[in-house]
């Protein structure tokens, strides 16, 4: 028979506290029993977040290695062709891509986006010494590249010139749509020495006149545009 330490109360064997006062009941003979340690940390701590230098190491690296190692492997081995240009094209346009992300993030985006589209250029370049001739690079892969850079560059531009929001930004992408398209199959037109005139990319053109009106009419009027705010949350 056992006792409250607290207020003397008569314990049963199975309780864990005193009915009377609540204290904890504790047998003596388990005082000196140890739990074991815990095997999971008990101090509450944060990750270390991986510093963007640090990243940019391991991609340095990771790129260069998958670089050198094919082009051995192609100079070695496998040298039938040239195919490791088109490994290390590929390796240049993801370090130059990831540029602004990872190493330096206060690039200039029209800087970034000049980058981009000499990395596309010179990728393409590499893949002409596969091919048999380079005038499918000179006569569209690159005019193509360039028109790309400079549709994008004006994005840019129009940021500097004007406040861009979500609406008149969609209307610069659905006027710059039909524009490239537009002028993609003149160029291809032009290459073939077919007519200049338009036939699939003026089914582009329609679709794009007709969401462009829809955009200039909800900027014009200052409640529906308040009301597209407020449905679609921007």
């Amino acid at each position: 028979m056992s006792y409250c330490v607290n207020c003397g109360v008569e314990l049963e064997a199975s309780l864990n506290k005193c009915p009377l006062c609540h204290t904890p009941v504790m047998n003596p003979r388990e005082l000196n029993k140890e739990l074991p340690p815990s095997p999971y940390p008990t101090d509450k701590g944060q990750v270390e977040v991986v510093k963007r230098k640090d990243l940019g190491i391991l991609v340095t690296v990771v790129l260069t290695a998958t670089s050198a190692t094919c082009l051995l492997l192609n100079l070695l081995v496998f040298d039938s062709s040239l195919w490791s240009l088109v490994v290390i094209g590929s390796c240049m346009c993801l370090f130059v891509f990831s540029f602004p992300a990872i190493f330096y993030s206060k690039t200039p985006i029209y800087l970034s986006l000049l980058a981009d589209g000499m990395s596309v250029a010179i990728y393409l370049f590499l893949i002409t010494f596969l091919t048999d001739s380079d005038r499918w690079f000179w006569n569209l892969g690159f005019p193509v590249v360039v028109l790309l850079t400079i549709f994008a560059e004006l994005f840019p531009l129009l940021s500097k010139l004007f406040t861009l929001t979500i609406l008149s930004c969609a209307l610069c992408i659905f006027l710059e749509i039909p524009a490239f398209c537009v002028s993609l199959e003149l160029l291809i037109r032009h290459i073939l020495d077919d007519p200049y005139r338009i036939t699939w990319s003026a089914v582009v053109l329609t679709v794009c006149v007709i969401i462009d009106f829809a955009l200039i009419t909800i900027l014009a009027k200052k409640r529906l545009r308040n009301e597209v705010r407020r449905r679609l949350h921007f």
